[in-house]
């Protein structure tokens, strides 16, 4: 029987497939889009991980999601000095969420109140997410827009506490593993992890929608 792991990363395939290849982000890694597409990809972010981090200190003690906070995985102090250096100083003046994001960072925020183990979905999606595909992120972004390597600009996607992120996937895989969940609580996690990439994908659209290859 597969473990608990590999049935979340082959459920949730289709659409982190889908997520990836996104037409947003395809346009936006290829240099086909400009540096303020990806400013505003990055102010989407924002909201969702102060989503997912606003919630975490009461979630700590949690049985189910308490494993799964780790420091060394917060984003938001990286991702807000990202911003003051694509934005400047007065970021927060001007952010703004699309609605795809307001349901996402909604749904976490919501998971994270009431849901451990969907938050766990949520947390997943996310982190493992940045850790991997990520730097893929990282390495196009200083690239097509000269930002300073691993510096401000692409921080979110440098993890500083992580020296080994081969090493720290195996043992958040052991965690997922080890959920203490009974098999219908893990099928409606491996459903929130699909409906995760969902609102992610719908976040690429509408940024695609904004910022269309032919304006």
């Amino acid at each position: 029987m597969d473990s608990f792991s590999t049935l979340i990363r082959t459920a949730s395939h289709e659409q982190h497939v889908e997520a990836e290849t996104s037409t947003f982000m395809s346009d936006l890694l290829g240099g086909r889009l400009g540096v303020d597409a990806y400013a505003r990809y990055t102010e989407q972010l924002w909201f969702v991980y102060e989503a997912l981090e606003a919630g975490a200190d009461r979630l700590a003690s949690d049985p189910v999601a308490g494993p799964f906070i780790q420091p060394g995985l917060f984003r938001l102090p990286a991702l807000e000095r990202d911003l003051a250096h694509l934005r400047g100083a007065g970021w927060r003046a001007t952010l703004t969420a699309l609605p795809a994001t307001r349901a996402y960072a909604d749904r976490v925020a919501r998971c994270a109140r009431e849901w451990p183990a969907g938050y766990v979905a949520h947390h997943y999606t996310r982190y493992l997410g940045d850790l991997s595909g990520g730097q893929i992120i990282r390495d196009k972004a200083e690239r097509t827009w000269g930002f300073a390597k691993k510096g401000d600009g692409v921080r979110f996607y440098v993890f500083e506490e992580i020296g080994n992120p081969a090493a720290f996937k195996r043992g958040y895989r052991e965690l997922l593993d080890a959920i203490d969940a009974d098999e219908l609580e893990r099928q409606r996690v491996v459903a929130e992890c699909k409906e995760a990439f969902a609102l992610n994908t719908a976040v690429f659209r509408a940024l695609g929608e904004e910022f269309p290859l032919s304006a």
